[in-house]
């Protein structure tokens, strides 16, 4: 399955989107802020990046653009995970390069479901 790269800051909700994930077949690498994902991102070379928006170090947009400005990972599409559904929070994500954006909370069912849909818009096995 495909290799996902979490950014999440606070270790439960990591912890449960990592359970999910691995539960669904996916290999999975954790980082506990943006600034780190950023970091491993071109290391690990994911398949796909979630990550939260509120973060420590460095904002989930802030890591996207970052993101979007290394070669090797530019084109591995980013998934924003967060509790901000406001509409602006939401364009503010899409701008800094995000492919998606999925609102907490969130049932692992639904969570599964759309990473695999994603995946499946991107030919990611």
């Amino acid at each position: 399955m495909a290799k996902i790269l979490i950014a999440e800051d606070e270790r439960d909700i990591r912890d449960l989107i990592e359970f999910t994930l691995k539960f669904a077949g996916h290999e999975v690498v954790k980082a506990a802020n943006g600034a780190e994902a950023v970091e491993l991102a071109p290391t690990v070379m994911p398949d796909l990046i979630m990550m939260d928006v509120r973060m420590p170090k460095m904002t989930g947009y802030e890591a996207c653009k970052a993101i979007k400005e290394i070669e090797s990972v530019k084109h591995v599409p980013v998934v924003f995970l967060s509790a901000k559904g406001q509409e602006s929070e939401i364009d503010t994500g899409l701008e800094a390069g995000a492919f998606e954006y999925i609102l907490k909370p969130f049932s692992p069912e639904l969570l599964t479901r759309r990473i695999a849909e994603i995946l499946a818009q991107f030919n990611i096995k």
